[in-house]
């Protein structure tokens, strides 16, 4: 490794503390991905022996740790001591990106078949190997492709049960942990806008085009196209920043900046 440039040698030492393989692994991985760190990680958790290596027997344990004693699902309380055990909030966005992982159909809860398939995909098999996982999971956050995948999922799994919108004060919450990560400025602004303007819940539609109004339009608005096919909410949350003077002919104001 001494041959290796520094910013190499970093990487490959990131590599080996989050993952936990070997030097040799490490290598293999980030030269696979041309170096490229998050690509590397993908390499490295896709091998099936990795998927292979997680022991059923022990999966089993864990679920039947967790598993609400009346029905043949981790509930609230299970999921509540499952977040003790890996210490993390359960209010952590890694409990988000596990959530999907495991293809979870609804919050604050996994069958049996969603925990064990989602552990075994992730090649894990123990508490310990699951609390290592975790830097990966969070970094998981930073790969555009995904965080669009965990963004959508978070719809359908916020939602009650038989509901095709999500309540507002639901949405609300996600939005303000999902932009937490992505550090979109208006985000704010946006669920004060609905809180005061809207105060209904929110669409499929909408949830979507949010993402892609925060991923292409400058939060400046600078090139806002007010002639382009946004939802008649988004539009209107444009009229709103511009009549409260949070931004002004392409510049946000300092204030709300800070907020």
């Amino acid at each position: 490794m001494n041959k290796l440039g520094i910013g190499r040698r970093d990487k490959v030492q990131q590599f080996m503390t989050i993952t936990g393989a070997s030097e040799k692994v490490a290598l293999q991985a980030l030269k696979a991905s041309d170096w490229n760190l998050e690509g590397a990680f993908d390499i490295f958790y896709s091998q099936s022996q990795v998927k292979s290596s997680a022991d059923t027997r022990r999966l089993e344990e864990l679920y039947n740790r967790y598993k609400d004693p009346y029905s043949d699902m981790i509930l609230a309380d299970g999921i509540s001591l499952l977040c003790n055990d890996i210490q993390v909030d359960p209010q952590d966005i890694v409990m988000l990106v596990l959530s999907w992982h495991m293809k979870a159909a609804t919050m604050c809860e996994f069958s049996k078949q969603e925990f064990i398939g989602g552990l075994q995909s992730l090649g894990i098999d123990s508490l310990e190997k699951l609390r290592e996982k975790l830097p990966f999971m969070r970094s998981e956050m930073r790969d555009e492709h995904k965080f669009r995948e965990i963004y959508n999922f978070a719809f359908s799994w916020a939602k009650e049960k038989g509901q095709k919108s999500l309540a507002l004060d639901t949405a609300i919450g996600m939005w303000q942990l999902l932009f937490a990560e992505k550090q979109w400025p208006l985000v704010d602004h946006w669920c004060q806008f609905l809180q005061a303007r809207h105060n209904k819940a929110i669409s499929r539609d909408t949830w979507a085009q949010l993402l892609e109004f925060a991923r292409s339009v400058d939060p400046a608005l600078s090139n806002y196209d007010a002639e382009g096919a946004w939802p008649y909410l988004i539009d209107e949350f444009v009229e709103y920043l511009t009549e409260n003077g949070i931004v002004q002919k392409g510049q946000m104001s300092d204030w709300s900046q800070k907020c």
